[in-house]
């Protein structure tokens, strides 16, 4: 009788694991499909959907919806089910401020971490933005502007500041999105990324936390600007 128990529980167990699991999957697609810009702001997240989507249990969907209930990403609508979550332009902008302050935090981290791989591999976005500015290729800039900014953030080795921004910026998609596909955006912005790398390879903390500031200071005005003219 007790070792039916116990191969009981043992499998109440897999099974919570398997469930965990696979949540956790599902939500780590959906935030990835959301920054991405696959959903859009207000749009319906049908569960049934979701489940073909993802090839995932209904448990499992309805767990990775609260996880970014929580995050922001996602709200609850009564009687209506889920649905992306729309940010208004203040909040948007309050987003840009408070990225400003961690992702400064980070860059004059990483100018005191920074190895000769670390600059290698922001030297190589830098050239990779450079290039798509020169080619016109806006989607290629917009990747790589993520990708050096992710950089930034591996590098510095903080534990903490990069979920909240994977967060922070998941939850401004459509206007960062928007914004990158200016056509004079990245031409403006290039040089202000380029000053990052040069700072955080320069190994001076102060400089790289000033070029951080300045450039998500530009994003904040362009931001406003921009969006503020629409309304």
């Amino acid at each position: 009788m007790s070792e039916r128990k116990t191969m009981t529980q043992e499998a109440v167990d897999q099974g919570t694991r398997e469930s965990v699991s696979d949540a956790d999957r599902v939500a780590s697609r959906l935030r990835q499909a959301i920054v991405a810009g696959d959903f859009a702001p207000r749009q319906r997240l049908v569960e049934t959907d979701l489940i073909e989507m993802f090839d995932a249990s209904r448990g499992a969907v309805r767990a990775a919806l609260a996880t970014l209930t929580v995050e922001g990403l996602v709200e609850k609508i009564r009687n209506r089910g889920a649905r992306v979550r729309a940010v208004d332009l203040d909040e948007a902008l309050e987003i840009v401020e408070v990225r400003a302050a961690l992702e400064s935090m980070c860059a004059a981290r990483a100018a005191e971490r920074v190895d000769d791989a670390g600059m290698a591999r922001l030297r190589d976005l830098g050239e990779v933005m450079r290039g798509a500015v020169d080619s016109g290729d806006g989607e290629a800039y917009s990747q790589a502007n993520r990708d050096l900014h992710q950089a930034v953030m591996d590098i510095s080795g903080s534990k903490v500041a990069p979920d909240i921004v994977q967060r922070l910026r998941a939850q401004n998609v459509r206007y960062r999105i928007q914004l990158s596909m200016q056509p004079h955006r990245p031409a403006t912005s290039l040089p202000e990324h380029l000053e990052i790398v040069e700072a955080v390879c320069a190994k001076d903390p102060e400089r790289a936390a000033n070029a951080m500031r300045a450039h998500l200071e530009s994003v904040f005005s362009a931001t406003k600007e921009y969006f503020g003219n629409r309304k």
